[in-house]
């Protein structure tokens, strides 16, 4: 019961912090008739005056009901290894799914730094692909011990991501995993990895647009 109820809350919280930002932006110069107010540490400005304070916290609410989720979204819990589909007062579906590791790998040779978190915040689905193949990056190669190809060609592997991926924005995807044994481990180099039955259970019923929220 806690549990749904923070998948419930948490997407309202990040909203929240997202309008708190927004409004925080607007704090180069107050106005004479203009107070600083401070909340949880966030800047806000509020006129003193009645009439434009109102005016203010109604421009506010606003912003927050087009913040807020109109259609089903997605929540990731990555401590739990968890991905739900859920409106704001109901759950849809629930899957086990692998999150990043937070390793980090080093490149010897030159020093390059890569650590394997998954990204935590407010994301959209931004790309649907079938039967993607995946462009292996140089830490692929460098993990392995392998050398760096020169051709592109031996970049690419057409099994790796499974038979559906969903982008979120930076390079990471929702998509399949050849490993299923693993699922709900964290294991992954930030990507979101799903079994295939419940990737496909999700991709059919997403579309571009559908906001991430992961935490």
């Amino acid at each position: 019961m806690r549990r749904t109820f923070l998948y419930i809350l948490i997407p309202i919280v990040l909203v929240l912090v997202a309008l708190l930002a927004i409004l925080s932006n607007r704090r180069e110069k107050l106005p004479e008739d203009q107070v600083a107010i401070y909340i949880d540490s966030t800047y806000v400005n509020l006129p003193t005056d009645d009439k434009k304070a109102q005016k203010e916290l109604q421009r506010a609410r606003k912003t927050f009901d087009q913040l807020k989720p109109k259609k089903p979204y997605i929540v990731i819990d990555t401590n739990a290894n968890k991905l739900s589909l859920r409106t704001e007062d109901s759950l849809i579906y629930k899957a086990t799914c692998s999150t990043g590791s937070g390793g980090i790998l080093v490149d010897s040779l030159t020093g390059r730094k890569w650590i394997f978190n998954t990204p935590r915040g407010v994301f959209k689905i931004n790309s649907k692909l079938k039967q993607p193949w995946w462009r292996k990056p140089d830490w692929a190669f460098i993990e392995e011990e392998e050398e760096i190809p020169n051709d592109e060609r031996e970049r690419y592997d057409p099994e790796m991501l499974g038979e559906f991926a969903m982008g979120f924005g930076d390079g990471y995807f929702i998509h399949g995993t050849i490993y299923e044994r693993l699922l709900g481990v964290s294991v992954t180099h930030g990507c979101v990895r799903l079994g295939s039955d419940d990737l496909h259970y999700i991709f059919e019923r997403v579309g571009g647009g559908t906001q991430v929220f992961i935490f």
